[in-house]
This record gives structure tokens, sequence and C-alpha cells, in this order.
């Protein structure tokens, strides 16, 4: 099969470097991330049409700020810099880059100075945009030109005389940028001379193919949680390996109300070769005083791994490990691009020991969420799993904020039932990213039947997203609201208290923990 046309990101740490990868794809060109760091042979062995080099947290003027290699600068690869990554840009070319005496940040009006520019072809002569940076560009290199500037007056945007290389002070990847996707796909397709190839039917093809050759005769075990992710990894998996795979599924006592059950029953359906364990002990003794996060992340994914140990030794012969972990759990856990902060540590990356006996096998790692429906609905897994909600791997463990017992775990259990039930009964389900109820670690005074109470508090949370890399809170009906709240006081004892969660990612998280 002929080569992709290929887009290469150079990672500077930026909170938005995925979806810059994210947006590409969706205009059926291939992109893959590269830490800034990545020396020239390594960037250049991945053949890029173009590169684009992200924001980034740091300053350019500070030592050990991020560059990019010189040969790769004038290789005569087109280049696209974004925020940090146009500041690097002028930085390393020549220009001057310097504090502005105030940083832009949020919602900005952006003025065309040449609208013959390749980059800013069929724009208007303003555009609304999102800006996040305080250092600015004052001078540019020898041989550019400012192809745009902001509101204040400072240089918004830069390129050579022949378009191959500009920087761009804003970010077109984000939604609040309305018009950044005519932006990238001038980058791509008038600057780049990418063809519009890419398509998850080829992945899929070549994801099987690539499991065949890495896996090889060996056996498999796969942890299946009843999610999207896991199933279509298994799926994928048994279509290239047949039954080498052998399946787990793991009651680590942290699932939803009768999700054990319902797993089973899907996965019997499918024909998937499932070897049920019931830990539910095992993790709650394992978590027993234990309030902080991050402890408990680490303590569930060490169980977890050696519960799968276990049950694949009695199995036998098994010496990979199969996750469903995404491009979203790597960014987030802090393991692409050097810079990058780490905002949790996910159950499928963070959460393994340093000392396990089995390899891991990870076929989706390089697709998001949405990606990896798109690939389940192509082999055949069904619309009632690729529609769940996304459910954490630490499961209600990271929902049940301060100790987790089988006490708070019941009742969080019957909470989130009753939110989802109302969820579903208003028909919107299908439209929301996630839904699920948050237990607090505190508790607050009420008055129930003329009688005073002190009890638990829930909070609901409801978000919508297309990538769970930013998700906005959703505006579900008030009587909906009121219906849950009502339900979740009258019906689970020992919570009278329910709050809503208005907070947006970001700054805040999907999940609280």
């Amino acid at each position: 099969m002929a080569p992709h046309s290929n887009i290469v990101i150079l990672d500077c740490g930026s909170q938005y470097t995925q979806l810059i990868a994210r947006r590409i794809r969706e205009l059926s060109v291939h992109s893959e991330i590269l830490p800034w760091d990545s020396g020239t042979e390594e960037i250049l062995s991945h053949n890029p049409n173009g590169i684009v080099i992200s924001g980034g947290p740091r300053s350019v003027l500070e030592e050990g700020a991020p560059v990019i290699p010189d040969a790769v600068l004038h290789s005569g690869i087109p280049i696209l810099g974004i925020c940090y990554g146009m500041q690097l840009l002028a930085h390393q070319l020549g220009g001057t880059v310097r504090q502005a005496p105030l940083a832009e940040y949020g919602p900005a009006e952006v003025r065309i100075l040449d609208p013959g520019a390749p980059l800013l072809k069929g724009l208007p002569e303003t555009l609304s945009v999102w800006m996040s940076h305080w250092d600015s560009v004052i001078s540019l290199p020898s041989g550019f030109s400012v192809i745009a500037e902001s509101g204040g007056g400072l240089i918004a945007g830069f390129s050579d005389e022949e378009g191959r290389i500009s920087g761009l002070q804003f970010h077109p990847e984000v939604a609040h940028t309305p018009q950044g996707m005519i932006i990238l796909r001038n980058f791509l397709f008038s600057v780049c001379r990418c063809v519009a190839d890419w398509n998850l039917s080829d992945w899929a093809e070549q994801a099987i193919r690539a499991i065949r050759e890495q896996v090889g005769s060996d056996r498999v075990v796969c942890g299946l949680s009843g999610g999207v992710d896991s199933t279509v990894a298994a799926v994928l998996t048994a279509r290239a390996i047949g039954d080498q795979l052998d399946c787990i599924f793991v009651n680590n006592g942290l699932l939803r109300l009768n999700e054990a059950e319902e797993v089973l029953e899907a996965y019997r359906e499918m024909n998937l070769k499932v070897h049920y364990v019931d830990a539910t002990q095992r993790f709650l003794e394992g978590l027993k005083g234990v309030s902080e996060p991050e402890r408990k992340r680490k303590i569930i994914g060490e169980l977890f791994v050696r519960v799968f140990e276990e049950k694949a030794g009695e199995i036998g012969g098994a010496r990979w490990l199969l996750q469903g972990t995404l491009y979203p759990d790597i960014i987030e856990s802090g393991h692409k691009g050097k810079g990058a902060a780490v905002i949790k540590t996910h159950h499928n990356v963070g959460g393994l020991p340093e000392r396990m006996s089995l390899k891991v096998l990870e076929p989706l790692k390089d697709l998001f969420k949405d990606e990896g429906r798109e690939i389940g609905r192509m082999i055949g897994v069904p619309e009632a799993i690729l529609k769940r909600h996304p459910f954490p791997g630490p499961g209600l463990a990271v929902r049940c904020l301060g100790e987790v017992t089988a006490e708070r775990l019941e009742t969080l259990r019957k909470a989130d039932a009753i939110f989802i039930d109302e969820i579903r009964k208003a028909g919107l389900y299908d439209r929301l990213w996630q839904a699920f109820c948050v237990l607090l670690p505190a508790r607050s005074v009420g008055v129930m039947g003329d009688i005073r109470t002190y009890a638990e508090a829930v909070a609901l949370r409801a978000v919508e997203s297309l990538d769970a890399m930013t998700a906005d809170w959703a505006r579900l009906p008030a009587d909906l609201l009121n219906r849950a709240a009502n339900r979740i006081c009258n019906e689970v004892p020992g919570v009278n208290r329910v709050v809503y969660d208005v907070t947006s990612k970001p700054p805040a998280t999907i999940e609280w923990e």
C-alpha cells in the first residue's frame, strides 16, 4: 500500500497538541505526534509533507526551552508554528521575541494584512480567534513579512515569501477560532500539497496486520471492562489472532449497578472467550483507608495487573496483556512530549507497575475516542456498547471521593443509576459525552420528615465533547435535574443534598479525580 500523506506535529507541551492532530485527521490527512526534542533523523524518517510546531507553556527566552533542529527548519519541508511554535520560529530564524506589556488570553480579534498569503486564502478581513500567550514576536527574521495583526497591534501571523514557513500567534485548532479549519485546510492542501487519503478502514486493515506480526504465535490475555475501548481492542485483536486471545473480565467491585451481569451477557452474544474473576474483596481491602486520588489509581492498576497475571497463569501460555489505551490517555498522563504536565495518571498508562510478567499490547493507542468507536462499527461491535458513555479504568473509586467503602459505593451506584435513568427517559443519553454522579467527601445538614439529618452529598456531572480533550458542561433541563435530585434524596439512604457541576474542561477535568 502506498504511503499516506503525513503531517508531523512537534509537541512543545501544549494542552491542545492532540487537538491539532485530531483536526488534521478530520481533514483526511494522517498526522502523528513527536516530542519536540526528537532528532533530525527521527523527524525526517516519518516522511512528513509538513510539520506543525505546537504551543507550549514555556517561554523561548527561558534556558532549556524547547527548540527544533536547525536542519529541520532549513529542510524545505513546510512548517506552521502555532503560539509558542510561532515564537520559536521567530527566535531561531533571527527575529526578536519579548515579553509583551500585557498578556493576550481568550477571545480576540485578528486583522488579516495579506489576504494573498497561502495560509489565509478565503478568509474575511477580520477573524475571531483564541489567544493564549504572554511573549510576543517584536521583529521578524529576514525574508519574512507580517500577514496578520491582533487588535492590540501585535504580530498575530507571519510568513516567508513563498508561504512555506508560517507562524500564527492564535490557535486555529480550537473551536473558539471558528474559521480555524479553513487555515488548517490551506496549510495541508495549498502549502503542503497533501492528498486526503487517510481513512479508518485502511487503519483497521493495517492494525490487524500489525497485531499478527507483533504477536506471532503468542497467546494474548485481554481485560474487558464493558466499555468501548477494551471491547474494540478485543474484537480487533480477535480478528487478527482468533483463539490465541483469552479475555478476562474482572469484577473489581467498583462497577456500576448491575454492570457485571450486563457486561457478561453482551460478551456471550459477541462470542468472545471470556473468563470471569470476582476480585471485589481484594480491591476493597487494597483501597481501605486510602483517599488520595493518585494512590487509588496506582493501587487499582497494580491489583488489576496482578489479577490478570494470576488468571493468565491459570489459563496458561499468555505473554501479552491487551489494553484499550487511547491517545488522550497517553497525553493526559504526560507521556507524550517533553514539558507536558501530568494532569492525572490513567489506569491504562501510569497505573501499570514497573515490574510485570506480561508485555503490553495497545493497538488503539494512536486513536481518539470517536475514532475508536468508528473502528468498532466497522468490525461489528454492537451499538449498545459503542454508545456507552466512557467509564474510567479505576471505576467508581475515582467518583467516590475520599475513602472507598462498600457502603459508600452502594450509595453512589444507586444515585448514578437514578441520574442515568432520568437522562435516558428525557432522550438525552446519546447526546451527552458523559454523565455520572460523584459522591463527595463531605456531609451537610438537612431536614427530612421534620428530622434533622447529617448526610452525604452527591454531585451530578454531565458534559458534551467531541474527543474528551475539551468538554463543556451540559445545559440539562431544570426539570430533569429537579427529578433526579428529588429521586436521589428520596430513594438513596444517606443522601440529603444534590448539586450540579457547571465547570468545563479546561479548567477542570471531566472526572473529579
